[in-house]
């Protein structure tokens, strides 16, 4: 192969793509959980945690890059807006969807820190 042809087939080769972390699965089903509390939370338990700034400062500490930082805020908006739908006040339904996002999300934060963290 000449260099020109090297130079041809270089430029028409589609630019490569970031491999995920092995945890990318995970970190984008803690950041849906982390929407879906974002928007339960107030309706439910008013003034506890602000999600949103806990998932500004999970996406910083991982420091994606731009492809993998739009998944992660997909998947929040996709939960907050999962939850939207359904409720308007705090019902019963609500206060035990609540419960279970924050024990799943307890456990896949743990998760994720004890496989990957260094």
């Amino acid at each position: 192969m000449t260099i020109s042809t090297l130079g041809i087939v270089l430029s028409t080769s589609p630019p490569a793509l970031a491999i995920d972390p092995p945890y990318q699965e995970q970190m984008e089903r803690l950041a849906e959980i982390m929407g879906s509390l974002y928007f339960l939370q107030p309706l439910c338990q008013p003034g506890m945690e602000d999600w949103r700034a806990q998932m500004a400062e999970l996406i910083s500490l991982d420091q994606p890059d731009e492809d993998r930082r739009q998944r992660l805020a997909g998947a929040f908006n996709d939960g907050y807006a999962a939850y939207a739908r359904l409720y308007r006040i705090c019902t019963v339904s609500a206060a035990e969807a609540l419960i279970r996002l924050l024990v799943e999300a307890e456990k896949t934060a743990r998760e994720i820190h004890s496989r990957y963290a260094e």
